[in-house]
């Protein structure tokens, strides 16, 4: 195995600086992030206020007042370059998903454009299992790494109209679980019941970075009765032993 590059301390402004270990989506990365991340938060920094995993890097927001770039390398260099071997998924959920036409509404374009059934994605990306690898773009977007590479599919040129909530979303051979309804450059295949952000939830987003994931297939019957569930406060994800 090849030794893993050494992390790039890399300023993002005068109050952040992010720690990149690499430029792909890759298990092994992410767990190096999640080393990082979890290391800092057995060990705390003073002056750190916040971290956010991504893909390959952790941002650290901190207090210029208290501490600067130079002295927030320095405390976590050595944290940044211990040997990270794998990491296990934290957690395992079964997250149930419906690919009705009603609900996937660019399942019939995608399968044009991909050239395969819409049975034929439903199935593929439902058998898949999926890494957390961040949160993003706005709260409770979920981003999966594992998509199978049959639907490895561009990110449209334009955006589309808003998808709803809980929209399963494809492009660029990633995996997104949607929240809020809004514009997309991905392409919607599918749709599920659970709310993955609550502001009123504590921690709000149920699902963690590295968490493990795992498409249960319903129909358009199971997820009205499911969105109803969930929006009285039931919690109809589930997690594995």
């Amino acid at each position: 195995m090849d030794e893993p590059s050494p992390p790039r301390f890399l300023p993002a402004g005068e109050a952040a600086l992010s720690v990149e270990f690499g430029s792909d989506i890759d298990p092994l990365l992410s767990a190096r992030v999640g080393a990082l991340d979890a290391a800092l938060a057995a060990h705390p920094v003073a002056g750190i206020v916040e971290t956010v995993p991504t893909y390959r890097s952790l941002l650290i927001h901190f207090d210029s007042r208290l501490l600067s770039t130079a002295d927030l390398i320095e405390a976590i260099r050595d944290l940044a370059s211990a040997p990270v071997s794998s990491q296990a998924a934290r957690k395992s959920w079964i997250i149930p998903a419906c690919y009705d036409p009603s609900h996937a509404e660019d399942l019939a374009e995608t399968a044009s454009t991909l050239g395969l059934p819409g049975p034929e994605i439903a199935k593929l990306h439902a058998g898949a299992t999926y890494r957390v690898y961040m949160y993003g773009f706005a709260p409770g977007y979920v981003f999966l790494g594992g998509l199978p590479p049959e639907l490895n599919i561009s990110r449209r040129a334009a955006p589309r109209p808003p998808v709803p909530a809980g929209a399963l979303l494809i492009a660029g051979g990633q995996a997104l679980i949607g929240h809020n309804p809004m514009p997309t450059g991905w392409y919607h295949i599918g749709r599920t019941p659970v709310t993955t952000f609550d502001a009123a939830r504590q921690p709000p987003c149920f699902i963690g970075i590295g968490d493990e994931i795992h498409f249960e297939p319903i129909d358009a019957a199971s997820f009205a009765n499911l969105e109803i569930a969930a929006r009285e406060g039931a919690q109809i994800a589930r997690c594995l032993p």
